[in-house]
C-alpha cells in the first residue's frame, strides 16, 4: 500500500484522533491513542483543511492560495507531511464519492 494521497483522495482524521489545544506548552497538538505530535502553523494550516469532504487536490489549491506559494511546492510539503502522519495512523484516506 502506498502511503501517498492522490488529488482526488478525501483524507480525514480517523476515531480517536482530534487536534487540540496544548495549554501547558502552547500551540495545538494532534493527539491520537497513546500517542501526541506538536503542530507548527504549517501543520495546523494543513489540519484545519482536512475534514473527510476536501479533496488532497482542493486542499492544495486552498493552502497555495492563501498563501501565495507555488502549488507544486505545496503539493510537495504536504504530500510528505500527510504521508508521514498516515504512516502513524493519524489521518487515513477514502477515495472520492462516486
Amino acid at each position: 500500500m502506498s502511503l501517498a494521497l492522490h488529488q482526488e483522495d478525501l483524507p480525514f482524521l480517523p476515531r480517536g484522533v482530534r487536534v487540540v489545544e496544548d495549554r501547558v506548552r502552547g500551540g495545538k497538538v494532534l493527539l491520537g491513542p497513546e500517542k501526541a505530535v506538536a503542530l507548527d502553523p504549517i501543520g495546523e494550516a494543513i489540519l484545519s483543511r482536512i475534514d473527510g469532504a476536501t479533496s488532497f487536490g482542493a486542499l492544495v489549491q486552498d493552502l497555495a492560495s492563501t498563501y501565495a506559494a507555488p502549488e507544486t511546492q505545496i503539493s510537495q510539503d504536504v504530500q510528505r507531511f500527510l504521508a508521514g502522519l498516515r504512516a502513524r495512523m493519524f489521518i487515513a484516506v477514502k477515495g472520492p464519492k462516486t
